[in-house]
């Protein structure tokens, strides 16, 4: 019998698919509420979710089935030391210890509003805490070769490399705020962006010369990354690619910007999106701006936040007063 007289197999029946896991009381109306009242992204809203259930999932398997709306204190504190203890590293455990409170107080803040429950257990657990690193930047000098390289590069490609990395660098904003902008976010005088942030949060962000003029040097190339038949949905995006999504995502630009680094003879693992936001932040407070200035740009809700860059700022000085000031060369 010829591999042609073969009967054909018959097909495999798939195994039926297991319904997703019903989420624990109140969590969707919380969810809800986030989005609704808080103006959420659908990932913090995922982040949440993940949280509670995995926070669910332990009451279940360690402390009795307990529901999760109907945790006492004593059940959210072996919750967190069984995750201190869970064998990730250190700093990544008080992170996320801290993460995963916060998601159980604000859980049980909504919970007590809607009459879920008459206390809150998790207002008297200790919050962690946790060292704050300093970021990490790149120099004046690093990031003038990163854009000398992406203007050699030419092209639709090169051009528009050249406007993100001059837009990051020129305003401070986070990767998924750039990647996301609308055509509309870009002011009538293409001097400045109208960036939505977290929370739907507006913030008019002012653009330098040198991204305006890359900007404007892109512009023209924009249908080059559009795919026919999508061009209608495209044209929203002020960074529309050929990819699936139609839009350039957060991890291809962190990938263009490594393969701009390597080019460039730097550290690819020292440079992301996220690193050109911390140069934008130093690189101003170096030259002298305030920092109530930098906090608006950035669209920190609390200037406490920005103040971490002061401590960087405040590292150079000492390293230059003890380089170059007369007294620090004494010896007692």
């Amino acid at each position: 019998m010829t591999t042609l007289d073969k009967p054909a197999k018959a097909a495999r029946p798939g195994r039926p698919r297991k319904p997703p896991a019903p989420l624990p009381p109140f969590v969707d109306a919380f969810l809800d509420m986030l989005v609704a009242e808080r103006g959420a992204a659908a990932n913090t809203k995922d982040a949440y979710k993940r949280d509670l259930l995995d926070v669910a999932a332990f009451l279940k398997a360690q402390r009795g089935g307990t529901a999760l709306d109907q945790a006492s204190s004593d059940d959210l504190r072996a919750y967190l030391d069984h995750l201190s203890a869970g064998g990730v590293k250190e700093k990544a455990a008080v992170r996320t210890v801290a993460r995963r409170l916060s998601a159980l107080r604000q859980y049980y803040k909504f919970l007590v509003s809607e009459n879920g429950r008459a206390e809150d257990p998790s207002s008297v657990l200790d919050t962690p805490k946790q060292g704050r690193s300093l970021p990490k930047i790149l120099t004046e000098a690093d990031v003038g070769a990163m854009l000398a390289v992406a203007a050699d590069r030419g092209g639709p490609e090169g051009r528009r490399l050249t406007a993100l990395l001059e837009i990051l660098y020129a305003s401070g904003l986070r990767v998924s705020e750039l990647v996301g902008l609308p055509t509309k976010a870009l002011t009538r005088d293409a001097r400045a962006l109208l960036v939505k942030g977290k929370g739907g949060k507006e913030r008019l962000v002012p653009l330098s010369q040198p991204a305006r003029d890359a900007l404007a040097a892109y512009l023209p190339d924009r249908p080059y990354f559009m795919v026919k038949g999508r061009e209608a949905k495209q044209q929203a995006y002020l960074f529309p690619s050929r990819s699936g999504s139609g839009v350039l995502t957060r991890q291809r630009l962190g990938q263009l910007l490594k393969e701009l680094a390597l080019e460039a003879n730097l550290d690819p693992a020292k440079v992301s999106p996220h690193v050109l936001r911390h140069c934008f932040a130093t690189h101003l407070l170096d030259h002298g701006a305030d920092l109530r200035s930098v906090q608006k740009m950035l669209g920190h809700a609390d200037i406490g936040t920005t103040q971490i860059y002061t401590h960087v700022v405040e590292g150079r000085l000492k390293q230059t007063v003890q380089a170059h000031h007369p007294l620090a060369k004494r010896k007692g």
